[in-house]
């Protein structure tokens, strides 16, 4: 099987927008401003960003939950949906590495025990992203037109997780910032 620069190209584009995605989050919550509203609009922001500059090449999902939901609609094939998902977990994990080394320092395990409530936190911010996410290509956005729309659904998403969680909405961020 012989993979072409197109998928690689994706596949770095995943694992990059992902790591620094998390990098971003973690920037946040470590800062003295690392209240949920913030946290909320940096995400949004990055992830706008991160849709202009490597959309073109991966689509940008940058959130295994969101492909998930393309692949479960048919709009991502298995065998790349499983690639994205891999590449994107690895994308948090190591974020997670190289802001060790950059500070010398570990960030603190906010998992805990399951609870319901989280998930059911988790899974309204996470619907309510991906709807914004869905509406943007539904209605072709492109350019600057998408990523506020997505950059602002992915910041709706974690206000509306926060209130009873983490508000990650993304298990490869969940991964880079110890939240799992």
């Amino acid at each position: 099987m012989e993979i072409s620069k197109k998928k690689i190209a994706m596949l770095g584009a995943e694992f990059l927008g992902t790591g620094l995605l998390t990098l971003a989050i973690i920037s946040i919550k470590t800062s003295g401003v690392g209240y949920s509203f913030f946290v909320a609009l940096g995400a949004g922001l990055a992830y706008a960003v991160l849709t202009l500059v490597l959309g073109s090449d991966s689509g940008a999902h940058l959130n295994p939950a969101l492909t998930i939901g393309l692949w479960t609609t048919r709009k991502v094939k298995s065998a790349a949906a499983v690639l994205y998902i891999v590449a994107q977990l690895l994308g948090g994990w190591a974020a997670y590495g190289l802001y060790v080394y950059l500070v010398k320092t570990h960030l603190q395990n906010t998992g805990g025990a399951f609870s319901t409530r989280v998930m059911v936190a988790e899974g309204l911010g996470t619907a309510v992203f991906v709807f914004g996410w869905a509406a943007a290509v539904a209605h072709k956005y492109d350019g600057l037109l998408l990523g506020a729309t997505v950059g602002a659904s992915l910041a709706l998403g974690v206000l509306v997780a926060a209130i009873a969680s983490n508000g990650l909405i993304n298990p490869a961020l969940a991964i880079g910032t110890h939240a799992w």
